[in-house]
């Protein structure tokens, strides 16, 4: 996602970037893995907290809090006085599912942002393949082709557009540090945990001056995800 009026010219609001995407990182290992005076925790340990509806309570309170009080945030300034929290789905443990990646064809994606960054080049690197309310499911997990790479997925749903934003929402995105939640990995193996109760708009979902990556046609599931957040405005 990028800001219109962030550039190489505002060097404070690169310095703030840097400090928004740790914290948010962060956020994203609250009772599992590295934070900020804590400790590595096992991947047992971990299992079981990103069940947790604490370690849940905690990450929306930490957002809503940066929501309100960062420079970086996406909540427009003359709104974060009032700004009352982000709206979310009642976490549930059905939305937590496991999950196989299974290699992609490696093709090029182009995805247009709609704003002056124009479009963003990804490589297919897999699928994710999975089963929701009894169907079968298959998310594609876009790669960053520029440099230091990164796993991306963004999706729709059932709910796009009624109850959730209608351009979608990111389940994950590694290179912005949103993953520590959502995404338990045992290393050699293609078996992976995902979490839709950490689903996020992108930022172009709060302001007009945000441009981002959507969901290709191919991220469009037809079953409802009601889990994680929903639409900020009705």
């Amino acid at each position: 996602m990028a800001r219109f009026q962030l550039t190489g010219a505002d060097p404070q609001g690169l310095l703030d970037l840097v400090d928004w995407r740790r914290r948010v990182g962060d956020l994203y290992r609250i009772d599992g893995g590295r934070t900020r005076g804590g400790r590595i925790q096992s991947s047992r340990a971990r299992a079981g907290r990103i069940q947790s509806s604490d370690a849940i309570d905690q990450f929306r309170r930490g957002r809503d809090e940066l929501f309100r009080s960062h420079p970086q945030s996406p909540i427009e300034p003359d709104e974060r006085a009032s700004f009352a929290g982000l709206h979310y789905f009642p976490p549930d443990p059905e939305y937590r599912v496991e999950a196989r990646f299974e290699p992609g064809d490696g093709s090029e994606l182009l995805i247009d942002t709609g704003g002056e960054d124009g479009a963003v080049r990804y490589r297919r690197g897999g699928r994710l393949a999975f089963r929701l309310h009894g169907a079968a499911c298959r998310l594609t997990v876009l790669s960053l082709v520029q440099y230091a790479g990164g796993l991306f997925v963004p999706f729709r749903d059932a709910t796009s557009g009624r109850e959730t934003y209608g351009g979608g929402r990111y389940l994950f995105d590694t290179a912005k540090d949103t993953d520590g939640l959502v995404l338990e990995i045992t290393p050699g193996s293609g078996d992976i945990t995902i979490d839709f109760n950490y689903a996020y708009n992108a930022s172009c979902a709060y302001s007009p001056m945000w441009a981002c990556p959507l969901a290709p046609p191919e991220n469009f599931l037809t079953v409802p995800v009601r889990a994680g957040e929903v639409t900020y405005k009705s």
